[in-house]
């Protein structure tokens, strides 16, 4: 259980996740995260890193159990995980590819919407509950995977898309049968990993330079409403209304 890394192939680094039931993480959980993807792109040797989860899903997000019980404190730590989290993969010095199956919700969009590539089972699922969460945020990432006005669709509604849906609009690279998720993010971690490893690395700068949104400040503008719904106490009214229906 927790954040584990491998080497299943020269030039591949494999970062997973789990942490059951849901995948949902702790404040320690994002940073735990957030080292091994740093780790997995400092290492001389790698030119590709995946990353993958165990379970039911991909991810379900932050736990909103811990913020429940530890108040304004988790809610800090947990805004500072995911944000070092989120930043490591976008940040990581060769390309992500991210292996999604089941749901991918809250704190996974900000991981999938900041990989390189993504592969998913057919039965992934992709959407940011937060409204119903009392939480905001990540809406920086959705929008690198849908066209604007769906992303606040789905955003203002909490409704999920389907890893078919993504990759008609180009966002997901590949759908596969579950049972084939781990060999279809292997394969195409293993073409990116032919290229020479010192103009992958420039390559992967180059193309974070280029982007039109800068991702990291981004999603601390969205952070900062977050905090002030929760000392406004509506975030407090929304979580408690959650943790009811949740039991």
């Amino acid at each position: 259980m927790g954040v584990s890394t491998s080497s299943p192939e020269k030039g591949i680094v494999l970062v997973q996740v789990d942490f059951p039931p849901v995948n949902a993480l702790a404040v320690d959980g994002w940073f735990a995260l957030a080292d091994a993807v740093r780790a997995a792109g400092r290492d001389p040797e790698a030119r590709c890193v995946v990353l993958a989860a165990k379970g039911r899903g991909f991810n379900a997000g932050v736990d909103i159990k811990e913020i429940q019980t530890r108040g304004s404190a988790a809610l800090v730590g947990a805004n500072r995980g995911c944000f070092e989290a989120f930043s490591a993969v976008y940040d990581c010095e060769v390309p992500v590819v991210a292996a999604v199956q089941g749901f991918c919700l809250g704190g996974g969009i900000g991981l999938v919407g900041n990989a390189d590539v993504i592969v998913a089972s057919e039965d992934a699922t992709f959407g940011l509950p937060e409204l119903d969460r009392g939480a905001l945020g990540a809406a920086t990432h959705l929008a690198r995977l849908v066209p604007q006005h769906l992303m606040r669709a789905l955003y203002f509604t909490s409704r999920t898309v389907t890893a078919a849906e993504l990759h008609r609009h180009g966002a997901v690279w590949k759908v596969v049968p579950k049972d084939e998720l781990a060999a279809a993010a292997l394969e195409s971690a293993r073409e990116i990993a032919t290229k020479d490893g010192e103009l992958l690395r420039l390559a992967k700068a180059a193309i974070n330079g280029i982007d039109p949104v800068d991702v990291r400040r981004s999603y601390r503008y969205e952070q900062g409403f977050t905090y002030e719904a929760s000392v406004s106490g509506v975030a407090d009214r929304v979580r408690d209304r959650f943790g009811r229906e949740a039991e």
